[in-house]
């Protein structure tokens, strides 16, 4: 039983990560403005919102894969930002009322274009409409903090 416990909490670990030595954080995109807002306003940071096309759009995909999924960005993040995906896929079945409001979302923010990344202060100020940024996550970090105010 031993010589089978050992390999086993051991392929366990390689393949969630324990071994990994850098911190891993969950990236928590949430879907309700409101409700970002005001964790934004308790926690002192700024919104990030992404319009995204993303099973479709290939600039969003790009900056999920160079940018929103990588250690630096989720550390960022998880420090500096309240995460918010207004999302308008093709091949992913949403609901009438998720569909209405995304599309009251970027309406309000003159979206035109995927992705459109919206970072607004804590009091729902507009600070920032950008899109994909080529330089991967180190260069999209410094753009964004340009625009973060300093606490």
């Amino acid at each position: 039983m031993k010589k089978i416990f050992l390999p086993v909490i051991i392929l366990v670990l390689s393949l969630t990560g324990c071994n990994n030595k850098s911190a891993s954080y969950s990236l928590n995109w949430h879907t309700d403005l409101k409700e970002a807002l005001a964790l934004a306003k308790k926690e002192n940071k700024v919104v990030l919102i992404n319009f995204t096309g993303s099973d479709w759009c290939q600039w969003c995909k790009r900056l999920s894969d160079e940018v929103f999924s990588k250690n630096k960005f989720e550390e960022f993040a998880w420090n500096n930002l309240v995460l918010v995906k207004v999302d308008f896929p093709r091949n992913i079945e949403l609901s009438n009322a998720t569909k209405y409001y995304n599309q009251q979302l970027a309406d309000m923010f003159g979206v035109e274009g995927f992705p459109t990344i919206i970072l607004l202060d804590k009091n729902g100020q507009g600070i920032l409409k950008t899109g994909y940024l080529a330089g991967g996550v180190e260069n999209y970090i410094q753009q964004l903090k340009l625009y973060i105010p300093k606490s």
